[in-house]
């Protein structure tokens, strides 16, 4: 039988195909045993070498210049711009110059791709010499063997710090002040209407600015009044505010708050006394908690609750001490005895009648604290500066006219201690001189009425079971006598408080006279030795500068503020502002944020932090603690790490010299 394909010429036997066969995909008509065909040799050079791979002839490293132009352009953190010269390729060796430029432009790239892709696509074996090997660099092939000026590697050993526009760029972005960039890029939603923070909410009846009529934008608005109720705008306004104290008794009766009345916040508090006392029924008192971007702390004392509400980053432990100086100032007013005794008879007692008059207090305190209070924070006083020898003459003075019946005498001036005298077994506790100072410099209210003031008070850290009597009397300070005449003053408290006060405190009600002609005689001594002068002058001069402590010539200095605590002597010392912007409310609240986050860092109740240094966007802060002192420190965002430190230890170093001008130490004792 005949097979099917005799007679026929059999196939060709192809050789089996891969995937990694780059060849074109046909069935070749030649024989199985011809080769395949050899790529074309390498044209070699004019005298017959081989030509070498494109990556030979790089006469330099790699390097992130594009190209040598003549001007360059920074940006620097605070958003200005600034231009400067750099040199030329001068340094470029002879034989990269001489030989063909290896700087590949597009349009040669592109005419690669193009002969590539003509000499038989990606698996073609072209001309080699066209295509650069795999070896050169993607980022730049300037011939920088000798990098000249700025045009050098930013990788190359120490070379930047020699550099023209690195000083120039360290230069400026040193200068940068503290939250400058906030400023000029972005302001936090938080401290952006601080202002605000301190205004008063008005009442639903009332029809100005914090009433329910909007109109729009441009006082014709008739048609529009109304729309909204006036009870909403009032909530939507508290509800805005970053910082809310309030105080209210066991029995969810209310006693105070700083923002709003009574009809706005009564419900609130009625949730607040349900929750505390759920956590109190099963023995386990709530201490705080965190709700969004607030937090909650409570504090529980006797039958009063006291919780504070804020946004502004403060640690739990500096909310507690805020809350206990507002209890303290309750208990100025009504000592503990009588505190216990109103709610041990009827616990659903109204404690607002017996309150009444001092709300005042509290809303000054309370602000303190909002607007940032270094001396509650540090838990120490601030002294007036003035030399040892001025200081004792002061203090001598006040103790020849010292009477019987006197227990404690204070020399205040715009806030600041100058002169103690006290009995030698007994001091004043740092919490009653705050209360004191506010009732004086804060609230207004006394030193608005001028002339003398006769004064039942309470200081709960050296006797909350008793009353003390203090006299107090405001010196003319502009004036050179000083004698006991009304001032006109305002009633709100300025920064740049100069007002002179003398306070003489005694335990007997009846000293009052007494009193006052110690005050006399001394007012006349200080006139005519000239002590009234020495305040007023050391007044004018203010805080020490930063620049005055730490001298640089030629440089400007990093540091923009600090802090500095004596432990042994419970008093602080602080720099003034280094310019009238950071004396804005919202300028000393982003500092005195730094400084909270800071002592919050080193006191915390498991830390053992000695030093920390904080680097961020807004600014760059360092914390020192010893077992004789605490410092705190701002500088810019860009400020060295180096130099900071170098400062800080000039500014201890300072601070230890003039002890005895910045802190009373011991003072005046009978």
């Amino acid at each position: 039988m005949a097979e099917p394909n005799k007679g026929k010429a059999a196939p060709p036997v192809t050789a089996p195909t891969t995937a990694f066969d780059r060849s074109p995909k046909q069935p070749s008509t030649q024989p199985s045993s011809s080769p395949p065909p050899l790529p074309p040799r390498r044209p070699s050079s004019a005298d017959g070498s081989p030509r070498r791979p494109e990556s030979a002839q790089l006469q330099a490293k790699p390097t992130t210049a594009v190209s040598s132009i003549d001007i360059q352009t920074l940006s620097f953190p605070d958003g200005s711009r600034g231009t400067f010269s750099t040199p030329g390729m001068r340094a470029v060796s002879t034989t990269a110059s001489s030989s063909t430029s290896p700087n590949l432009s597009l349009r040669s790239k592109q005419q690669h791709r193009r002969a590539a892709s003509s000499s038989g696509g990606i698996g073609s074996f072209g001309d080699v010499s066209e295509v650069p090997a795999d070896a050169v660099s993607v980022m730049s092939f300037a011939p920088t063997m000798r990098p000249p000026g700025d045009l050098a590697s930013l990788a190359v050993g120490d070379f930047h710090r020699k550099s023209r526009a690195w000083t120039l760029l360290r230069t400026q972005a040193t200068s940068v002040q503290p939250f400058e960039s906030t400023r000029i890029a972005r302001v936090p939603y938080s401290l952006a209407d601080f202002d605000k923070e301190f205004e008063e909410l008005h009442d639903g009846d009332e029809s100005d600015s914090g009433g329910g009529e909007l109109g729009d934008g441009d006082g014709a608005g008739g048609e529009h009044k109304h729309e909204i109720p006036s009870e909403e705008l009032r909530l939507a306004a508290w509800k805005a505010k970053l910082k809310h104290y309030m105080i209210l008794s066991s029995a969810g009766k209310p006693i105070w708050s700083r923002h709003g009345d009574l009809s706005l916040v009564n419900s609130y508090m009625g949730v607040i006394q349900t929750i505390i006392s759920f956590y109190e029924g099963a023995d386990n008192p709530l201490q705080g908690f965190t709700a969004g971007n607030a937090r909650f702390v409570i504090v529980i004392e006797g039958p009063l609750y006291l919780l504070a509400i804020s946004r502004l980053g403060e640690s739990d432990a500096q909310l507690r001490e805020q809350l206990r100086a507002l209890y303290m100032q309750i208990l100025s007013t009504l000592t503990l005895p009588t505190l216990t005794r109103i709610f041990a008879n009827r616990p659903s007692t109204d404690l607002r009648k017996p309150l009444q008059g001092t709300e005042g207090l509290l809303a000054s305190l309370a602000d303190s604290f909002t607007k940032g209070s270094p001396s509650a924070m540090l838990g120490a006083l601030e002294c007036l500066r003035l030399r040892k020898s001025q200081r004792a003459s002061i203090t001598s003075t006040f103790l020849k006219q010292r009477t019987d019946k006197l227990l404690y005498g204070l020399i205040v001036a715009g806030g600041k201690l100058v002169s103690v005298i006290r009995p030698r077994k007994h001091s004043l506790h740092p919490s009653d001189l705050q209360l004191i100072f506010n009732m004086l410099f804060e609230s207004g209210g006394i030193k608005a009425g001028g002339g003398e003031n006769w004064i039942p008070l309470c200081l709960p850290a050296f006797n909350s079971s008793g009353y003390l009597y203090m006299y107090v009397s405001f010196f003319d300070a502009e004036g050179g006598e000083a004698d006991a005449k009304p001032i006109v003053s305002s009633p709100t408290p300025t920064s740049d408080d100069k007002s002179i006060a003398i306070i003489l405190i005694s335990a007997d009600k009846e000293s009052f006279f007494e009193l006052k002609e110690m005050r006399d005689k001394v007012a006349q001594n200080m006139t005519k030795n000239g002590g009234l002068a020495l305040i007023r002058d050391a007044i004018a001069a203010g805080r020490p500068k930063v620049a005055d402590i730490v001298k640089r010539p030629g440089t400007a200095v990093q540091i923009h503020h600090f802090l500095y605590k004596s432990r042994a002597n419970v008093q602080f010392a602080m720099s003034s502002e280094a310019s009238h912007e950071s004396q804005t409310r919202e300028a000393r609240r982003r500092l005195m944020t730094v400084y909270h986050q800071l002592h919050a860092a080193v006191h915390a109740r498991h830390a053992h932090l000695k030093i920390l240094h904080c680097v961020g966007e807004d600014a760059t802060s360092l914390v020192w603690v010893t077992p004789v002192f605490e410092f705190y420190c701002v500088a810019g965002p860009n400020a060295s790490r180096a130099v900071v430190t170098q400062d800080a230890n000039r500014i201890v170093q300072w601070a230890k010299r003039e002890e005895e001008r910045l802190f009373i130490i011991g003072g005046g004792v009978f």
